[in-house]
């Protein structure tokens, strides 16, 4: 029988190889040039941590439980959602004050002043706020990425261990916190607004992609990351 230590390094290997190009890690990285990058990985790692306890839980059962295509659909909208409000929040070009209001304390913005989730009616507080809409979109964006596909295969090797889950967690997390930091820092040194186009553009494009997919079975950029990664292999 292989061991709990055994597992988990194999868990965590197999995560930091296919995180590379995974779509949640560029969700991350569009997020942060607006947003808290603490708040950005909080609400990404509950969503992952949840993923990866029913996967490891329900296995392929997962997929046969919930419909791709309304997951995809769910994703576009969510997708083309924040594209939009980026867009929306992006300061002007030569507006001072819009750029210091994103780079003062660090802390967390609003997604919109029209965006304003509830519960039972009432509004969330603004923390809250930020960390539902963020955690909604990773909970579905994440789905059917090469992330899930690995934690379904090594729960059906080795079971329902928790060293499955605590070896992708050892990985995701550290990975997504360098990623959200590294793109935070690097926005605010050059063009705030260019940062936001960036990103407007970066969900619109997946958003679009997602469409496609659900269309013609095709992904622009599953292809892409399939060929570059057939390519290094190829190398090595």
């Amino acid at each position: 029988m292989t061991g709990w230590l055994e597992i988990l390094t194999v868990a965590f290997v197999a995560q930091l190889v296919v995180l590379p190009g995974e779509k949640v890690q560029f969700i991350i990285a569009g997020l942060s040039t607006r947003y808290n990058p603490m708040v950005v990985v909080s609400a990404a790692g509950a969503a992952f941590a949840g993923w990866t306890t029913l996967e490891i839980l329900f296995g392929e059962a997962l997929q046969r439980a919930l419909p791709p295509v309304v997951l995809d659909a769910f994703t576009a909208g969510l997708f083309l959602v924040f594209a939009i409000l980026l867009y929306r929040s992006a300061p002007s070009n030569g507006d001072p004050e819009a750029v210091d209001a994103a780079t003062t304390d660090g802390g967390m913005t609003s997604l919109s002043t029209d965006f304003e989730p509830r519960v039972f009616g009432r509004e969330l507080p603004d923390a809250l706020g930020g960390f539902v809409p963020i955690f909604a979109m990773m909970a579905v964006g994440e789905f059917g990425d090469k992330t899930q596909l690995v934690t379904i295969g090594l729960a059906a090797q080795y079971g329902a261990s928790p060293a499955i889950w605590a070896g992708e967690m050892l990985a995701i997390i550290p990975v997504s916190l360098a990623n959200a930091f590294f793109f935070h820092r690097f926005s605010h040194r050059l063009d705030l607004r260019k940062a936001h186009l960036f990103s407007a553009g970066l969900f619109a494009f997946f958003a679009a992609d997602t469409v496609l997919s659900i269309a013609t079975g095709f992904s622009v950029w599953e292809t892409a990351v399939d060929a570059a990664s057939t390519a290094v292999l190829a190398l090595v």
